[in-house]
């Protein structure tokens, strides 16, 4: 059984935490470990392959350092250039085993979900796999135990066909309104539609072509004309493009027969939104779910989140409040959902912090914006031992360097030197620049830019050790 684990998502509900070039599945919000390293690690016990994973082409350095991280390796690594949804990822994943001689049965998982019984899990999964040895198109639906509006609903009917536990699926429903969940619920055939799938590659080829052959011919084309760098293949940007953007539920499984739903009942959360980390955090007797330096009083059910500030709270009931370095979002629990229209205006306005945090993490370590104004702006640079930035110049804007801790190789045009702590140097506007770290320490520096134009943009970027592309006129994709 290979796993295909999708973590493309952006997390926009859960903004300002979540961000565009760092989403939630990145995030440590349920534990130590991120949402994607603990899907990877319920995934260790026999019978289960090295995983398939299926990212966002600007998350691959963030996808290796949390591979590395836990220790696990990936078989595979699509990097899809944008996203085009679920049906799109799965189909390249499957046709990427089929090239290579392997029809095996698929486990396809979201990246940023909880599951807080294993045993469960792997009960529910050996269920599944005598359905998917026999064709069947396997879902898991959680067992619908309140009136949740936030999540699609699956009706179930029992079929004779199918092994003990094991029913068809009848309906999808949408997200419902509060009265229809709660019939949903008194009536016991409607599970929550979990998102998580099993069946053999092969098979949801067959009923994809069958009823979205869009889909099927645009990725089988897009794969063809990728590009591979060891496990990584890049998905054909061009191409991908053309392709319709649909989830596995509208392209195939509302229209397939063989649809079916094995129960899960494993403490699955899907961390979609603020009052879901409400609900899978432990509270104190008041029910608050506090994080950071928080002072809370005569509140109740509130969930706040610092991130460096002291943030204090007094006198409110089911708020969340969540506070990082340049933004805070205070919303009531239940319009919580309504992070996702805000983020949408945010894009509209053209705002940057819905894409990057100040602290920005790239493959050779991350920068941090400390101040910025018309024409300087200052960075905490940290480069990972042994790392290097690309070979790059600017056409607007001079910098300049001072060490803060550990040692910096410096080349600056024809000359290459060491700089040690508080020691500074000079980058003039135009000058062909990079800065390594040779060392066994972080290096750390702080960066004065200053000049006509900041952007991220003005980098032509000359030699690339981590094979990113020469230039690029994206603000948010490139950075050094």
């Amino acid at each position: 059984m290979i796993p295909v684990i999708l973590s493309g998502g952006s997390g926009s509900r859960l903004w300002p935490l979540s961000r565009k070039q760092y989403p939630k599945q990145f995030l440590a919000l349920t534990g130590e470990q991120t949402l994607f390293q603990q899907t990877l690690l319920r995934l260790n016990f026999d019978g289960m392959q090295q995983a398939v994973l299926v990212a966002n082409q600007d998350h691959r350095f963030i996808v290796q350092e949390q591979l590395d991280a836990v220790g696990i390796q990936a078989q595979a690594m699509l990097l899809e250039p944008f996203g085009r949804n679920t049906a799109p990822a799965v189909a390249i994943a499957a046709m990427q085993l089929l090239a290579e001689g392997r029809d095996e049965l698929m486990l396809v998982l979201p990246a940023d979900h909880v599951l807080r019984d294993q045993r469960a899990f792997q009960q529910a999964l050996a269920l599944a796999t005598i359905a998917a040895e026999k064709g069947e198109m396997v879902l898991f639906g959680v067992p619908a135990e309140r009136p949740e509006t936030g999540y699609g609903y699956i009706r179930s009917k029992a079929d004779v066909r199918l092994p003990d536990g094991i029913s068809r699926v009848a309906e999808f429903v949408e997200k419902p309104n509060e009265d229809l969940a709660r019939q949903y619920v008194e009536s016991g055939d409607y599970f929550w539609n979990s998102g998580m799938f099993l069946f053999r590659a092969s098979r949801f080829l067959e009923e994809l072509k069958h009823h979205d052959v869009d889909i099927y011919d645009t990725c089988l084309l897009a794969l063809e004309r990728s590009k591979r760098d060891g496990i990584a293949v890049s998905i054909d940007s061009a191409t991908f493009a053309c392709c319709p953007d649909n989830s596995i539920d509208y392209a195939v499984m509302e229209k397939t027969e063989r649809a079916c739903v094995v129960p899960l009942s494993a403490g699955w959360n899907d961390v979609g939104s603020w009052s879901s980390i409400w609900e899978v955090h432990d509270k104190d007797q008041d029910g608050n779910v506090t994080k950071g330096d928080v002072v809370v009083q005569d509140s109740h059910n509130c969930l706040v989140h610092g991130n460096g500030k002291l943030v204090s709270v007094i006198g409110l009931d089911d708020v969340v409040v969540v506070e990082t370095k340049d933004a805070m979002m205070i919303a009531h629990k239940d319009r919580v959902q309504d992070v996702k229209k805000l983020v949408n205006k945010l894009d509209a306005d053209g705002r940057s912090e819905t894409q990057n945090h100040c602290a920005v993490y790239r493959p050779w370590g991350s920068y941090d914006s400390v101040d910025m104004g018309g024409r300087f702006q200052v960075k905490h640079i940290t480069v990972k031992p042994g790392a290097q930035l690309s070979l790059q110049m600017h056409h607007h804007r001079a910098e300049h360097w001072i060490v803060v801790s550990g040692t910096a190789q410096v080349t600056c045009d024809e000359k290459v030197f060491l700089l040690t702590e508080n020691q500074s140097t000079y980058i003039p506007i135009a000058s062909v620049h990079r800065l390594a770290n040779p060392g066994k320490i972080p290096l750390e520096i702080i960066e004065v830019q200053s000049g006509s134009y900041l952007g991220e943009d003005d980098i032509e970027r000359l030699d690339d050790v981590y094979g990113r592309a020469p230039q690029s006129a994206t603000v948010h994709s490139i950075a050094r």
